[in-house]
């Protein structure tokens, strides 16, 4: 069972019951992320998720962990490009344990200029860490190769001239700003008494307000025809290619989930067959699909020996055009169709998924999106449209990507990378 209640301060507030568990998941989604930053606070959303955790007025640090892992509950927290998240996972009886904790860190942080030096350090070390992870730089550069200077090309990590700049009025300053509850919700899984569960809601949490909201003006940014590259002394050459998605919420986008997963979203998929299976260049490469507010992109990502690569794009480009001329069989879509059903259906076996999944949707669209209404939209999904998301989405070919690795010769792999799309552009030079 499903509700969907607003607080008078805004704040919305979803919940599903499941009876057959004793536990419940509880999640803050506040809709702020590094898209929401600029040049010169970049960073300080991921930070403020690490503050969060330093101590309150009423608790250390030790203690907001120890409250909930001493009664075997599970806390944590996110941030990505749009959203921050703070989870919890309890017995059902310790809902009102978990709100308590959660509201303490909300309205009472600290953010001691002490533990902001300490965090810093933290929080440098992590971007360090990343540094040393190809697949992360890949990640950050190809953002900006694809968004360069939109703020979906900012790093959700900052860099460390950014994060050591920040101090506590900058910090609470932006959580004042920020962190509002018409910019958030509070999304609750599990077993549970609904009008117990809202008082405790309400007593927690109705209290919340902010009279310096800031209302973000999301941007529409174009993808960019743009390869951006990395040197590091590494084995592998790592890759990623982007080529046109959908946002958030379209409903396009189950039609790119089906030609995903025909690409490259499993062992059976064409680039696997073809680049692992078949070439044995590589250990992994896959496609997935990254939808933001008002824009997305579909990436192949393949990691390889650097003797192989040129022969490897030069492959992928085939198996795309093929895949666009000829299309796909209505056996294909079927099967796909009943791959990505189960797939789905299994993914919201934990109260946690449901939570996240019901957040979500609310966060960003404002609705649930139920389990039936979803397996619906894929039932509802023909030879048609997805053809139509082909031609849209995979027709332009590759436009941007990225390269991370040792003496990498950009101009030519770029090239090579867009072949297709010298192979779909008429004379005018329009595609």
């Amino acid at each position: 069972m499903y509700n969907l209640y607003t607080l008078p301060n805004g704040l919305r507030v979803v919940t599903e019951y499941i009876d057959h568990v004793d536990s419940i998941s509880i999640g803050l989604h506040v809709e702020n992320g590094s898209r929401n930053e600029d040049l010169h606070n970049n960073g300080i959303s991921h930070f403020i998720e690490h503050m969060m955790f330093k101590g309150t007025k009423n608790r250390n640090a030790k203690q907001i962990a120890e409250d909930i892992e001493n009664v075997g509950g599970q806390i944590n927290a996110y941030t990505s490009k749009e959203s921050t998240c703070y989870y919890f996972k309890a017995l059902s009886t310790h809902a009102g344990l978990c709100l308590d904790v959660l509201s303490d860190m909300m309205f009472n942080s600290n953010f001691t200029e002490e533990d902001i030096q300490k965090e810093q350090g933290v929080v440098v070390e992590e971007i360090n860490m990343g540094e040393d992870t190809p697949e992360d730089v890949l990640s950050d550069i190809h953002a900006k190769a694809a968004f360069e200077d939109d703020s979906l090309a900012y790093p959700i990590l900052g860099t460390p001239e950014t994060v050591r700049s920040f101090n506590r009025e900058i910090i609470t300053n932006y959580v004042e700003s920020h962190y509002t509850p018409k910019n958030s919700v509070l999304s609750i899984c599990g077993k549970f008494e609904y009008k117990e569960l809202i008082k405790l809601v309400e007593n927690y949490f109705g209290g919340w307000k902010s009279e310096r909201e800031i209302i973000t003006d999301y941007s529409t940014p174009e993808l960019k025809n743009n390869f951006l590259s990395s040197d590091k002394d590494i084995e592998q050459l790592h890759i990623n290619l982007g080529l046109k998605g959908v946002p958030i919420g379209d409903d396009n986008g189950y039609n790119l989930i089906v030609l995903n997963n025909i690409l490259g979203g499993g062992a059976s998929s064409l680039l696997f067959q073809k680049v692992r299976e078949e070439m044995g260049v590589c250990y992994s490469v896959y496609s997935y699909p990254l939808s933001y507010k008002n824009t997305g992109m579909l990436n192949i990502y393949v990691g390889l020996n650097p003797a192989y690569a040129e022969q490897t794009l030069l492959a992928i480009n085939e198996e795309l055009e093929l895949f666009i001329s000829k299309g796909i069989t209505k056996e294909q879509l079927n099967i796909n169709k009943e791959k990505i059903k189960a797939g789905y259906v299994l993914g919201l076996e934990s109260t946690s998924s449901r939570m996240f999944s019901n957040g979500k949707s609310v966060l960003f669209l404002n609705k649930i999106n139920k389990p039936e209404d979803i397996i619906s939209k894929i039932d509802r999904i023909n030879f048609d449209t997805v053809h139509t998301m082909l031609e849209q989405c995979f027709k332009p070919g590759i436009i941007n990507g990225a390269f991370v690795g040792k003496e990498i010769n950009l101009d030519t792999l770029s090239t090579l990378a867009q072949k297709d799309i010298v192979a779909y552009t008429n004379s005018e030079g329009n595609i």
